[in-house]
């Protein structure tokens, strides 16, 4: 069993040998219950490193950070591997390119729609120059997205991701002369050997479009895998390599002809789902090496590419988390991890509401005063770097990345159980279990609803909504199963509900949504709004569509009357609620059971229901809403009620109901930031137990997944531990009564300060529109006291696993 500690856990000092050999870093859990060993040396990036540029001649590396906190350019020296300036940008995204005499960098300026100029002297970069396309969001909704300079014409060629257009601009004047509009959200742009053409990926079209620079038209479109996004072109300009992010591909086409000649399948075994998120490419010095950087397998795959049209496998490079960019100079590859090295405790996390002591006044914050920091941006990239390796170390290499992935695919097709047992070991198997209920909430840890409860690992100092507020789901623990070792995929609730109902999110909500996170703009487009956000074979409801398995949704991506996805028209309960924090959740139970009546009056129920009971995100301090403990409490009772209600129902004998968070952003966690609440209540769990496996989003999926008879959706489902030890054969029909609030779940915030003031403004009609570290102060000074400083997250490493031996060439 793998189960997690607390402590500080260092990463290996990695060293190079005579600048030949690399060594190995500790291995590394991760909450997904994947794990790292990075190979190589390594330096700090900043949040969210997306794209790497080298100069003409090598001797500067450009990295744009495009993180939910600061986001900066930074400058290294490519050679010497140091950092020789850093700067703050105020919105980037993606786009770099240098002039051939490298003293220029032009960089995107994301929602402020426009190109920064920056001047490269003296090893510093100096604003020197700005391109403005557009007005800066919400005005206009342009983003700059990949660029390219072509030093012949003294033009500069950018491509977009909200108005997907390709922009032509002139260097002389420093104005754009051409706009050119796209059919789908563009990712990169790449200027042909010969300078006549651009290729431009559609990352939102599943092609790449082809340009006529002296026709000014688009010439061709080459239809490639899902979310085509880096492109490369091979020396000879005859070979461009397309990485498919949707697809674990790399389409390889022919220049001449604009012909796919092959697809390079990058994932770690054959005909695996979603997952590995191909996104970045770099050729060797020779051009016969191909690197692919996978972010979710967490390593490079090397193709050998030297025969066109007979391109090889030749293993994989364990690298740092999710990986989004690769480079190689000389002998020498540089990979920009997006999420640095590893996962971390938050102790001291943001924390809403404190106890009270006897008198009921609140507990002063005698902490010192620290930089808050916030899952959202806490996990910072790295480069590491390290030489190209020969045959039988790269063979040495490949077999670390297939110990650090869970993924195989005799676990895709027949996943961990024991015979007899409700949860099936793959699809088609029968179940006693026939209805399936599944209840996402929002953004609350472990610790801080869960931490009091002796029989599990928490921290009672961090629970803040303890039994007295969630008397339900405390009952529902004890009564059912307590799991303490449960972990979210995501970080917000943009990747959340994402993760929540695909199992997956895509390199679009990868990428994007640290930006609206960080308050620069762009659109909340995570539940079913924009295609591109969608995987290539949709969510659980798309699943069930094709097994023929009936499924309703209550809120999750449907509101308002309508529903988000085409394969959720007349699936959907009409007059249930979205996210809306001014409607109680007891509220939502009682549309959920008037719906569940008239369906079970005529034996009707769906085999999969997905509800959306999402008031424990809290309104703040937001003068009229809501207050904090009531919101949390009438999530509570919410929960309760519904689960009593199926209980004592004529199919409670066939039902299983799984509830988790879609993400622990709210909250603090002494074990790890990911670390989160889930409840399984059925007549078939073991109860009054306790269960320390490590679970995750994913593995809950797959336990439904298995019951439902669906395949895995990704390589995290397929990957992911299924929650089948919580079962037993023999099932206690003895039905839940729910229990009464023991607060005013009516209470609303009535005081009018600094904080109400605050909270006035937020935008609470949506999930995550409000910056959250704002809201977590909001709430804390709220019951602390207007002067009370709310105490910044002490972060520790996730579990070490064991220590890898240097590996030698």
């Amino acid at each position: 069993m793998k189960k997690l500690i607390l402590g500080l856990v260092v990463l290996a000092v990695l060293r190079v040998n005579a600048q030949q050999a690399d060594t190995i870093g500790k291995r590394l859990l991760l909450p997904n219950g994947w794990s790292l060993t990075p190979v190589g040396h390594s330096l700090p990036l900043g949040d969210l490193p997306l794209n790497m540029v080298l100069s003409p001649s090598g001797k500067y590396l450009a990295v744009t950070n495009n993180g939910q906190s600061r986001q900066t350019i930074q400058l290294i020296d490519a050679r010497k591997e140091q950092l020789l300036d850093e700067v703050t940008i105020p919105k980037s995204w993606l786009g770099l390119a240098f002039s051939k005499d490298e003293k220029k960098l032009y960089a995107s300026g994301a929602n402020d729609n426009v190109i920064w100029q920056y001047a490269v002297t003296g090893n510093k970069l100096q604003v020197t120059d700005s391109i403005r396309l557009g007005l800066a969001w919400p005005k206009e909704k342009i983003c700059p997205t990949g660029m390219i300079l072509d030093d012949s014409r003294n033009r500069l060629y950018v491509v977009t991701k909200e108005d997907n257009s390709l922009y032509i601009i002139d260097l002389q004047q420093n104005k754009v002369t051409g706009h050119i509009p796209l059919t789908a959200e563009a990712y990169t742009v790449v200027l042909s050997k010969d300078r006549s053409s651009l290729y431009i990926s559609l990352w939102g079209g599943d092609a790449v479009a082809v340009f006529d620079i002296v026709s000014q038209k688009i010439i061709h479109t080459i239809k490639t895998g899902s979310h085509p996004n880096e492109m490369i072109l091979s020396a000879n300009g005859k070979y461009l390599y397309v990485a498919n992010a949707n697809d674990n591909s790399v389409s390889v086409i022919r220049t001449a002809d604009h012909k796919v000649t092959e697809s390079l399948q990058t994932a770690l075994y054959p005909d695996a789902p979603a997952g590995s998120t191909t996104n970045g490419l770099a050729l060797s010095a020779n051009n016969r090496q191909l690197y692919i950087a996978n972010a979710d397998n967490n390593c490079l795959a090397v193709f050998d590419v030297s025969t066109p049209g007979k391109s090889r496998s030749k293993g994989f490079i364990p690298v740092g988390w999710y990986p989004t960019c690769v480079r190689v100079l000389g002998k020498k590859v540089l990979v920009a991890n997006g999420k640095g090295f590893t996962s971390m405790a938050n102790p001291d996390g943001p924390n809403p509401i404190s106890k009270k002591d006897e008198s009921g006044s609140h507990e002063a914050n005698t902490r010192k005063d620290r930089p808050v920091q916030y899952i959202a941006g806490l996990f910072k990239g790295s480069l590491s770097v390290f030489n190209e390796p020969g045959d039988a170390l790269l063979s040495r290499w490949s077999a670390l990345v297939y110990e650090n992935t869970p993924y195989t695919k005799a676990k895709e097709h027949t996943a961990a159980g024991e015979a007899g047992n409700p949860i099936p070991r793959s699809a088609g198997e029968k179940s006693p279990i026939r209805y399936v209920f599944y209840i996402i909430k929002e953004n609350r840890t472990y610790d801080q609803v869960l931490g009091d409860m002796p029989a599990g690992n928490g921290d009672s100092s961090l629970c803040i909504f303890p039994e007295r507020i969630t008397p339900n789901q405390h009952r529902l623990s004890r009564d059912f199963v307590l799991l303490d070792n449960f972990y979210v995929d995501a970080e917000v609730s943009a990747d959340g509900h994402n993760w929540s109902m695909a199992a997956y999110a895509t390199d679009y909500v990868e990428k994007t949504w640290p930006t609206s996170y960080g308050g620069r703009g762009g659109t909340y487009d995570y539940e079913g709004s924009r295609k591109i956000a969608y995987p290539k074979k949709g969510f659980i409801w798309d699943y069930c569509s094709r097994a023929g398995v009936s499924y309703r949704t209550y809120g999750e991506f449907a509101g308002k009357g309508k529903a988000t996805l085409k394969s959720l028209e007349s699936h959907f309960c009409t007059n249930y609620p979205s996210f809306d924090l001014s409607i109680q959740d007891v509220a939502r139970q009682q549309i959920w059971q008037h719906d569940f009546d008239s369906l079970l009056a005529i034996d009707a129920v769906p085999h999969f229901n997905s509800i959306r009971l999402g008031n424990d995100h809290t309104s703040g301090m937001r003068k009229g809403a809501y207050s904090p403990y009531a919101a949390v409490a009438d999530n509570d009772l919410a929960v309760g009620q519904l689960v009593d209600y199926i209980s004592h129902s004529k199919i409670w004998k066939e039902s299983a109901i799984f509830i988790l968070e879609d993400d622990a952003q709210n909250g603090p966690d002494h074990v790890d930031a990911h670390r989160s609440t889930a409840y399984v209540i059925s007549p078939y769990i073991k109860r009054k137990s306790v269960n320390h496996t490590m679970y995750s989003t994913a593995g809950m999926l797959r336990t439904m997944e298995l019951i439902l008879g669906l395949p895995a959706m990704s390589q995290y489902d397929a990957a992911a531990n299924p929650m089948w030890e919580l079962f037993t054969a023999t099932p206690d029909l003895s039905p839940y009564t729910a229990l009464p609030a023991q607060v005013d779940i009516h209470e609303r915030n009535m005081v009018w300060n600094e904080s109400a003031r605050r909270s006035a403004g937020f935008d609470l009609a949506h999930e995550d529109r409000v910056p959250d570290l704002e809201l977590n102060e909001v709430v804390w000074k709220a019951v602390h006291g207007e002067q009370a400083v709310m105490p910044a997250p002490r972060r520790s490493a996730f579990v070490k696993l064991q220590e890898a031996e240097d590996d030698d060439d």
